[in-house]
Protein backbone atom coordinates (compact mmCIF):
# COMPACT_ATOMS: atom_id res chain seq x y z
CA UNK A 1 0.00 0.00 0.00
CA UNK A 2 2.99 3.00 0.79
CA UNK A 3 4.70 1.52 -2.33
CA UNK A 4 1.24 2.35 -4.44
CA UNK A 5 1.04 5.88 -2.44
CA UNK A 6 5.22 6.30 -3.37
CA UNK A 7 4.06 5.97 -6.80
CA UNK A 8 1.07 8.02 -7.43
CA UNK A 9 2.97 10.59 -5.47
CA UNK A 10 5.77 10.28 -7.82
CA UNK A 11 4.79 9.18 -11.52
CA UNK A 12 3.63 12.66 -11.60
CA UNK A 13 6.93 14.53 -10.76
CA UNK A 14 8.68 11.68 -12.98
CA UNK A 15 6.38 12.55 -16.20
CA UNK A 16 6.92 16.25 -15.39
CA UNK A 17 10.95 15.91 -15.08
CA UNK A 18 11.04 13.41 -18.53
CA UNK A 19 9.32 16.66 -20.33
CA UNK A 20 11.66 18.92 -19.08
CA UNK A 21 14.93 17.01 -19.70
CA UNK A 22 13.31 16.01 -22.99
CA UNK A 23 13.03 19.73 -24.03
CA UNK A 24 16.61 20.68 -22.54
CA UNK A 25 18.28 17.88 -24.64
CA UNK A 26 16.44 19.03 -27.49
CA UNK A 27 17.19 22.56 -27.28
CA UNK A 28 20.82 21.82 -26.71
CA UNK A 29 21.45 19.38 -29.76
CA UNK A 30 18.79 22.20 -31.94
CA UNK A 31 20.77 25.13 -30.89
CA UNK A 32 22.37 25.77 -33.59
CA UNK A 33 18.62 25.89 -35.68
CA UNK A 34 17.28 28.50 -33.78
CA UNK A 35 16.83 30.93 -36.99
CA UNK A 36 16.10 34.75 -35.44
CA UNK A 37 15.19 35.96 -39.28
CA UNK A 38 13.17 32.53 -39.49
CA UNK A 39 11.10 33.21 -36.57
CA UNK A 40 10.98 37.08 -37.33
CA UNK A 41 9.05 35.97 -40.51
CA UNK A 42 6.69 33.49 -38.82
CA UNK A 43 5.87 35.51 -36.13
CA UNK A 44 5.02 38.21 -38.00
CA UNK A 45 2.96 35.93 -40.47
CA UNK A 46 0.59 34.84 -37.44
CA UNK A 47 -0.62 38.28 -37.13
CA UNK A 48 -2.45 39.13 -34.42
CA UNK A 49 -1.59 35.67 -32.44
CA UNK A 50 2.52 36.65 -32.74
CA UNK A 51 2.50 38.39 -29.30
CA UNK A 52 0.77 34.98 -27.58
CA UNK A 53 2.81 32.89 -29.50
CA UNK A 54 5.92 34.91 -28.85
CA UNK A 55 5.01 34.61 -25.23
CA UNK A 56 4.76 30.89 -25.66
CA UNK A 57 7.74 30.36 -27.45
CA UNK A 58 9.69 32.53 -24.78
CA UNK A 59 8.66 30.55 -21.65
CA UNK A 60 9.51 27.30 -23.07
CA UNK A 61 12.96 28.88 -24.49
CA UNK A 62 13.13 29.79 -20.38
CA UNK A 63 12.55 26.13 -19.35
CA UNK A 64 14.74 24.30 -21.81
CA UNK A 65 17.60 26.63 -21.09
CA UNK A 66 17.91 28.61 -24.48
CA UNK A 67 19.58 32.33 -24.35
CA UNK A 68 16.80 34.62 -23.62
CA UNK A 69 18.64 37.65 -24.93
CA UNK A 70 18.14 36.22 -28.40
CA UNK A 71 14.50 36.12 -27.82
CA UNK A 72 14.62 39.96 -25.77
CA UNK A 73 16.37 41.31 -28.87
CA UNK A 74 13.67 39.36 -30.91
CA UNK A 75 10.85 40.80 -29.27
CA UNK A 76 12.42 44.24 -29.61
CA UNK A 77 12.62 44.20 -33.93
CA UNK A 78 9.12 42.44 -33.92
CA UNK A 79 6.65 45.12 -31.58
CA UNK A 80 8.52 47.91 -31.26
CA UNK A 81 10.54 49.29 -28.17
CA UNK A 82 6.96 49.92 -26.15
CA UNK A 83 5.38 46.76 -26.58
CA UNK A 84 8.25 44.61 -27.40
CA UNK A 85 9.31 45.68 -23.53
CA UNK A 86 6.05 44.72 -21.77
CA UNK A 87 5.51 41.49 -23.84
CA UNK A 88 10.02 40.77 -23.33
CA UNK A 89 9.14 41.28 -19.53
CA UNK A 90 5.68 39.31 -19.42
CA UNK A 91 7.80 36.25 -21.09
CA UNK A 92 10.55 36.12 -19.13
CA UNK A 93 8.85 36.53 -15.81
CA UNK A 94 6.43 33.60 -16.90
CA UNK A 95 8.91 31.16 -17.72
CA UNK A 96 11.02 32.13 -14.54
CA UNK A 97 8.45 31.73 -12.78
CA UNK A 98 7.52 28.44 -14.68
CA UNK A 99 11.00 27.04 -14.10
CA UNK A 100 10.54 27.87 -10.20
CA UNK A 101 7.56 26.17 -9.92
CA UNK A 102 9.21 23.24 -11.72
CA UNK A 103 12.20 22.57 -9.41
CA UNK A 104 9.99 23.27 -6.25
CA UNK A 105 7.31 20.60 -7.87
CA UNK A 106 10.19 17.89 -8.56
CA UNK A 107 12.98 18.25 -6.38
CA UNK A 108 12.27 20.59 -3.42
CA UNK A 109 11.41 18.15 -0.78
CA UNK A 110 14.51 15.91 -1.90
CA UNK A 111 16.44 18.61 -1.50
CA UNK A 112 15.21 19.52 1.74
CA UNK A 113 16.32 16.09 2.73
CA UNK A 114 19.60 15.67 1.41
CA UNK A 115 20.62 19.17 1.63
CA UNK A 116 23.70 19.88 4.03
CA UNK A 117 27.58 21.80 4.77
CA UNK A 118 27.17 24.78 2.23
CA UNK A 119 23.66 23.30 0.15
CA UNK A 120 21.52 24.09 3.63
CA UNK A 121 23.48 27.16 4.44
CA UNK A 122 23.09 28.35 0.81
CA UNK A 123 19.21 28.00 0.84
CA UNK A 124 18.95 29.26 4.17
CA UNK A 125 20.61 32.90 3.53
CA UNK A 126 18.63 33.41 0.50
CA UNK A 127 15.44 32.77 2.54
CA UNK A 128 16.46 34.60 5.21
CA UNK A 129 17.05 37.19 2.46
CA UNK A 130 13.86 36.54 0.84
CA UNK A 131 12.85 39.48 -1.91
CA UNK A 132 16.36 41.07 -1.63
CA UNK A 133 18.35 38.31 -2.62
CA UNK A 134 16.05 37.51 -5.74
CA UNK A 135 16.29 41.63 -6.58
CA UNK A 136 20.04 41.18 -6.51
CA UNK A 137 19.86 38.15 -9.04
CA UNK A 138 17.99 40.40 -10.89
CA UNK A 139 19.45 43.10 -11.18
CA UNK A 140 22.82 41.97 -11.25
CA UNK A 141 24.10 40.04 -14.51
CA UNK A 142 26.77 38.25 -13.30
CA UNK A 143 24.22 35.24 -12.24
CA UNK A 144 22.97 32.74 -15.11
CA UNK A 145 19.54 33.45 -15.66
CA UNK A 146 18.20 30.22 -16.71
CA UNK A 147 20.14 28.41 -13.50
CA UNK A 148 18.91 30.95 -11.13
CA UNK A 149 15.48 30.02 -11.76
CA UNK A 150 15.35 26.60 -11.03
CA UNK A 151 17.86 27.29 -7.94
CA UNK A 152 15.38 29.70 -6.18
CA UNK A 153 12.82 27.12 -6.73
CA UNK A 154 14.59 25.08 -3.99
CA UNK A 155 14.02 27.72 -1.42
CA UNK A 156 10.84 28.36 0.82
CA UNK A 157 10.64 31.68 -0.93
CA UNK A 158 6.70 32.48 -1.37
CA UNK A 159 5.87 32.75 -5.54
CA UNK A 160 4.45 35.66 -5.49
CA UNK A 161 7.30 37.09 -3.71
CA UNK A 162 9.24 35.58 -6.35
CA UNK A 163 6.86 36.77 -9.26
CA UNK A 164 6.61 40.53 -8.66
CA UNK A 165 10.33 41.01 -7.21
CA UNK A 166 11.55 38.96 -10.31
CA UNK A 167 9.12 41.39 -12.55
CA UNK A 168 10.16 45.14 -11.45
CA UNK A 169 13.72 43.81 -10.93
CA UNK A 170 14.39 42.91 -14.67
CA UNK A 171 12.43 45.32 -16.07
CA UNK A 172 15.67 47.52 -16.74
CA UNK A 173 17.45 44.88 -18.83
CA UNK A 174 14.36 43.79 -20.33
CA UNK A 175 13.92 47.43 -22.04
CA UNK A 176 17.71 47.75 -22.40
CA UNK A 177 17.94 44.42 -24.61
CA UNK A 178 14.36 45.56 -26.00
CA UNK A 179 15.47 48.67 -27.39
CA UNK A 180 18.77 47.34 -28.62
CA UNK A 181 16.68 44.70 -30.62
CA UNK A 182 14.39 47.40 -32.13
CA UNK A 183 17.60 49.58 -32.67
CA UNK A 184 18.97 46.81 -34.88
CA UNK A 185 16.06 46.77 -36.70
CA UNK A 186 15.95 50.33 -37.57
CA UNK A 187 19.89 50.38 -38.43
CA UNK A 188 18.54 47.24 -41.22
CA UNK A 189 16.07 50.00 -42.55
CA UNK A 190 18.30 52.73 -42.69
CA UNK A 191 16.47 54.81 -40.19
CA UNK A 192 18.36 57.58 -38.13
CA UNK A 193 16.21 56.66 -35.00
CA UNK A 194 18.55 53.65 -34.79
CA UNK A 195 21.30 55.77 -32.84
CA UNK A 196 19.43 57.32 -30.61
CA UNK A 197 17.78 53.41 -29.03
CA UNK A 198 20.85 52.17 -29.28
CA UNK A 199 22.46 54.90 -27.03
CA UNK A 200 19.63 54.88 -24.51
CA UNK A 201 20.09 51.02 -24.47
CA UNK A 202 23.75 51.07 -24.04
CA UNK A 203 23.31 53.50 -21.43
CA UNK A 204 20.59 51.57 -19.48
CA UNK A 205 23.24 48.73 -19.83
CA UNK A 206 26.28 50.43 -18.52
CA UNK A 207 23.59 51.77 -15.58
CA UNK A 208 23.00 48.35 -14.87
CA UNK A 209 26.61 46.91 -15.12
CA UNK A 210 27.22 49.18 -12.04
CA UNK A 211 25.15 48.16 -9.81
CA UNK A 212 27.24 45.55 -9.02
CA UNK A 213 29.53 48.37 -6.91
CA UNK A 214 26.77 49.45 -5.23
CA UNK A 215 25.83 46.54 -3.30
CA UNK A 216 29.59 46.14 -2.48
CA UNK A 217 29.31 49.05 -0.62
Amino acid sequence: FAWRLGMRRWLPRLAVLAVVVLAIIWATTNRGQLDPAALDTWIRDLGILGPIVFILLYIAATVAFLPGLIFSLLGGALFGPVWGSLINLVAATLGASLAFVVARYLVQDWAAEKAGGRLKRMITGVESEGWRFIALVRLVPLFPFNLTNYALGLTRIPLGTYMLTSFICMAPGAVAFTWLGHAGKEALEGNAASIKYGLLALGLLAVIAFVPRLFKQ
